[in-house]
């Protein structure tokens, strides 16, 4: 058995698997809300209170993992690790406290592990896909035509960062547009806007945000990884989550079957994020996949395993 950790920036979550004839087996999965990258301050980085939800957290994940054949256990941290000063202390102090190596991983990996978990998920395959993966502190976006990666950044866009740096609507779209044709530049200098604009190509959403909308729209009491895989998402979908949630205080919106507690209010720069994507590319709709950066680390750590 193996084990994958993610400590990102909103989220953390555990992976329990094991990999059979080329195929993920997931066995246990566990997740918390910690909002490691909220409170974030400029110039020491994470907040003490962040820092004590996560790691107690961890805690409890560290405990699972020690009482299972577990033989092998990667855990990596993503933006907001990254770009805190004080990331090297947090990191001294889950080691101390719960023998798990916490790695920092650059954006590139990062989107590359992603990747590897997304495609994992996809049944049938697309010729090509624009992988969106939006995280609390950063938006990794990975062009994949089949399983090759033709272009693959990470972008400061989380929804934790839109949330507590850009009060209004109006901020935020700032500053989602300008990421949005920064992306469309680099496509057009790399030559890549015709595989991007291919029928053949779909846009496949990841992390939280897409799969709190999928589980929203299903009105999931119980979340269930098997009936978000591959659920489609149209644009006209998004637009009326949209329409339907603006209004709503964070307590109502998380009173809704499938949006838990921590993201009432960062689903809706999650929302704009994937709606500005898919209106720029002229896309009919998002596929949804579950799996992702915690499944492509998992994926990873076998075929480093057994080599």
């Amino acid at each position: 058995m193996l084990a994958s950790i993610d400590v990102g920036s909103n989220t953390i979550r555990m992976l329990l698997g094991r990999v059979e004839q080329g195929r993920l087996v997931p066995l246990r999965y566990e997740r918390a809300v910690t909002r490691l990258g909220g409170d974030f301050r400029k110039g020491e980085g994470l907040a003490p209170q962040s820092m004590e939800r996560t790691l107690i957290a961890l805690q409890g994940f560290s405990e699972i993992i020690h009482n299972q054949p577990v033989r092998a256990l990667r855990a990596v941290g993503t933006a907001a690790l990254r770009r805190a000063r004080n990331s090297s202390d947090f990191i001294s102090l889950v080691a101390e406290k719960t023998g798990v190596a916490l790695e920092v991983i650059d954006g590139q990996h990062e989107a590359h592990l992603s990747s590897l978990g997304v495609l994992e998920a996809l049944d049938p395959r697309p010729d090509a896909s624009l992988v969106i993966d939006i995280g609390g502190g950063s938006t990794e976006l990975i062009l994949l035509e089949g399983c090759q990666v033709r272009f693959r950044e990470s972008y400061p866009l989380g929804v934790v960062r839109l949330c507590e740096e850009s009060h209004s609507e109006a901020e935020r779209m700032k500053v989602i547009n300008a990421v949005v044709d920064r992306f469309k530049t680099s496509l057009q200098n790399e030559g890549l806007l015709d595989l991007i604009h291919s029928a053949g190509c779909e846009f496949v959403g990841t992390a939280g945000t897409v799969t709190t909308l999928a589980a929203l729209d299903q009105q999931m009491v119980s979340y269930d990884w098997r009936k978000i895989n591959n659920y489609i998402l149209p644009l006209e979908t998004l637009q009326q989550q949209y329409a339907d949630l603006i209004p709503l205080t964070v307590a109502q919106r998380e009173a809704l079957p499938g949006l838990e507690a921590g993201r009432g209010d960062l689903i809706m720069p999650g929302i704009q994020i994937l709606r500005s994507l898919v209106k720029e590319f002229s896309r009919p709709h998002i596929r949804v996949s579950d799996f992702g950066l915690l499944e492509g680390i998992l994926i990873n750590l076998s075929a480093a395993s057994i080599d």
